[in-house]
């Protein structure tokens, strides 16, 4: 069976290939893409500023945030059936390596895959794609699969907030810094919590945003002094949790300074690859709790009955700003890299059966 796939050969080589499919083995489904999102992620790849996508091995398939139909299963399959709707996880745990053994986070296996970054784990920029039966989740008939690929930002924001020991109800006021994807995510997951949700980001669009997916204020970080501001909202006492999810430095500094006592911190936004001069001292002084969030864990079902309960407040699909057919790949691409400030979310859609 053939199929035209997308492949990341170099820094702005993208081309759309036809290949053959390989022959499912007895653990793995074979899927139809309905949808596939352009991540911030695939961005950074596509022009080298990331090295996530392992290019550098072969040429692989881009595409993490995905939604499909299976059309086939492998012989040793049995919680899959053809006809299901579906998404997937991003990285994949061998579950057999010392550190799985051990209940580490996924991104610790030492035989580590990643869907849409490494040769062995083609993406869903493609017609089809091929994936082990324990990576994949059912998703609602009435969903679309535009809202299936949203399963995987969602989980990065929701999981932020609540994974590795996390957690967040009505007595919190939480800061949620950038209003991406990913920040847009977590301002939901908050708001859904109890919590009272301040967001923080500069484009003003992206905070009009914000009110209508959760914030109970917005704050603009270039009007003037940013602890004043939150001090402001919080009666002096700064917040219970901040979620980082903007990945800016400037962003990432100044966490330290407008931490309310014993806030518990969640860095979710991507920032190796440099170092950010932060006060550490705070940390100390304030009893600070500081949580990594290197992906997600056993969170895919758990995201899926979420967004599921939600989807009814917040629409997921009105998220998706710029939508194009699979041939028109570069175009999409072009509109995700240059028009940032409009470009919320770049969908690919597919013709499916």
């Amino acid at each position: 069976m053939k199929s035209k796939t997308a492949f990341l050969h170099k820094p702005h080589d993208l081309r759309i290939e036809e290949v053959e499919l390989a022959p499912l083995k007895p653990n793995q489904v074979l899927i139809q893409v309905g949808a596939c999102g352009i991540c911030g992620s695939d961005v950074e790849c596509f022009e080298g500023k990331s090295a996530e996508g392992r290019y550098d091995i072969a040429p692989y398939t881009p595409g993490h945030e995905w939604g499909g139909k299976i059309v086939e299963v492998g012989s040793g399959v049995s919680t899959l059936k053809a006809g299901m709707k579906v998404t997937g996880d991003c990285v994949m745990a061998c579950g057999v390596c010392q550190n799985c053994k051990d209940g580490l986070m996924p991104s610790a296996c030492l035989n580590m895959r990643e869907i849409g970054f490494r040769p062995d784990s083609p993406g869903g920029m493609g017609e089809y794609m091929i994936v082990e039966e324990q990576y994949v989740h059912q998703i609602p008939d009435d969903w679309s699969y535009a809202m299936g690929a949203w399963v995987e930002t969602f989980s990065i924001g929701y999981f932020g907030l609540w994974g590795n020991g996390g957690y967040i109800d009505a007595s919190d006021t939480a800061v949620i810094f950038g209003v991406g994807p990913v920040g847009i995510s977590a301002t939901m997951a908050a708001k859904t919590s109890g919590a009272t949700v301040i967001v923080v980001d500069p484009i003003p669009s992206r905070r009009e945003l914000a009110l209508k997916y959760g914030a109970d204020h917005v704050v603009d970080p270039t009007a003037g002094n940013l602890k004043e501001q939150i001090d402001k909202l919080t009666n002096g006492s700064g917040p219970s949790v901040i979620a980082e999810a903007s990945g800016n430095d400037t962003a990432i500094a100044s966490i330290f300074d407008i931490a309310g006592h014993s806030c518990r911190i969640h860095l979710i936004g991507h920032s190796i690859g440099r170092k950010v001069p932060v006060e550490l001292g705070w940390t100390i002084w304030k009893t600070l709790k500081i949580n990594g969030s290197g992906g997600t864990k056993d969170f895919g079902q758990r995201t899926i009955r979420f967004m599921s309960a939600i989807k009814d407040k917040y629409d997921f699909d009105a998220l998706n700003t710029h939508y194009f057919s699979f041939d028109k790949l570069h175009e999409a691409m072009d509109t995700a890299i240059n028009e940032k400030d409009t470009a919320f979310k770049v969908m690919l859609q597919f013709p499916i059966d």
